[in-house]
């Protein structure tokens, strides 16, 4: 499995970005697919999941009711609509998708939150 990040870049406070994560290759058993960011110095953490057709969805309380996650599941791309964006948010931001073999990983995108 591929995943394919991009829409990272540079926001002003309270500024939006939506990131795009495509994924390709062995995607059958794909169900979930979500976000994780780290920031420089710190953990990797979890920001959002969703399942197949987005009935099910999942949000760290740092970014709840600023951040939506939306699936396309006959393109296997996940979205994620920032908005409200903060210093804070300032991390890469990864894609991830579990299956049975193990958890896929995107190469990253960078978000920056500066004035």
């Amino acid at each position: 499995v591929q995943l394919v990040e991009s829409g990272g870049g540079l926001v002003q406070p309270g500024g939006s970005l939506r990131l795009s994560c495509a994924a390709s290759g062995s995607t059958f058993s794909i169900n979930t697919m979500g976000w994780f960011r780290q920031a420089p110095g710190k953990e990797r953490d979890f920001v959002a999941s969703s399942d197949w057709n987005g009935a099910n969805t999942y949000y760290a309380e740092s970014v709840k009711g600023r951040f939506t996650i939306s699936r396309d599941g006959a393109k296997n791309t996940v979205y994620l609509q920032m908005n409200s964006l903060k210093p804070e948010d300032t991390a890469v931001y990864y894609c991830y998708a579990p299956k049975p073999s193990g958890i896929y990983w995107g190469q990253g995108t960078q978000v920056t939150v500066s004035s």
